[in-house]
């Protein structure tokens, strides 16, 4: 086998990325991702691209926040983990994939390729998410009116909140920040997730029970990619009411309100009461998406 070349590609070569067959239609889940050609990166053999990889970040970061389009020629393994391995930024891996991936032994095939690829670059899996994508024809989820809402000025009301609904959460990215650096660094990283995004922090809002009692959040918010369900979250004390639907249902609300043509979301698939809320609020299943990150050297 000839030797491979890793090369980082530039406005001049950018085609070069395109240059590989897309078997699980990843383009369709970037059109509305904007990639810089300075950060992506492909494996050549014998001039042929074999492996391929496109790094983002938002619009003013120095470095990407992660990988999110990654794909390996049959038989080039070992490609795709040099491509990796051997890139400036270890960040973590997003694998988009099609929501009936595993229906399809082609599909899976070429999934099952670029997991190994990642597994052979020293990450690790994360967790599976379902990736929705909500649009009008699917009609607006009916607000069942037991919560007030408000918008909430006060960082420091959603980082007490954030702490405590993640001493009992689901979410994978959370336990994983729990796990480095406890329920402090989870909340921070939720806060600066979301100063980060574009959308207005006016837009941050706190749900209280009509006797006043503050029963959960909900973010509504723009990723680069355009408006989405930024996080819903219920309080512990509160939980087995069914509140997180009255969330998701306000969250999408005042996304069409403030100009949404559709709404995207995501949840770990392994959280089913929340998958089971956006199944009833009529969030269809898109795509699915894979995480892996990058193993700790000293573990």
């Amino acid at each position: 086998m000839t030797d491979l070349v890793i090369r980082a590609l530039d406005e001049s070569d950018a085609q070069l990325f395109h240059a590989h067959p897309d078997p699980l239609n990843a383009r369709a889940s970037h059109e509305r991702t904007t990639h810089r050609p300075d950060w992506k990166r492909v494996a050549l053999r014998d001039g042929t691209v074999v492996a391929r990889g496109a790094w983002w970040g938002g619009t003013d970061d120095k470095e990407p926040v992660n990988v999110n389009w990654f794909d390996v020629a049959e038989g080039e393994v070992e490609a795709g983990a040099e491509l990796l391995r051997s890139a400036p930024w270890q960040v973590e891996l997003e694998i988009n994939l099609p929501g009936d991936w595993r229906d399809h032994p082609d599909l899976a095939a070429a999934a099952e390729t670029r997991f190994a690829a990642a597994r052979a670059a020293g990450y690790e899996l994360l967790v599976e998410r379902f990736l929705y994508r909500w649009t009008p024809e699917r009609g607006l989820p009916e607000r069942p009116g037991r919560l007030v809402f408000a918008a909430e000025p006060d960082d420091a009301v959603f980082f007490d909140a954030l702490r405590r609904i993640h001493a009992a959460t689901l979410d994978a990215h959370a336990l994983k920040a729990i796990a480095e650096g406890g329920l402090d660094r989870a909340a921070q990283e939720e806060l600066d997730f979301f100063h980060w995004c574009p959308s207005p922090r006016e837009w941050w809002q706190v749900a209280r029970t009509p006797e006043g009692d503050l029963a959960g959040i909900h973010i509504p918010a723009h990723n680069p990619s355009g408006p989405t369900i930024g996080f819903i979250g219920v309080l512990p004390e509160h939980r087995g009411r069914g509140y997180a639907y009255d969330l998701l249902a306000e969250c999408t609300h005042f996304l069409v309100e403030h100009g949404a043509e559709a709404v995207t979301a995501a949840t770990d698939r392994g959280n089913f009461p929340m998958a089971a809320n956006f199944a009833k609020a009529r969030f269809p299943v898109v795509r699915e998406r894979i995480n892996f990150h990058p193993a700790d050297p000293t573990a």
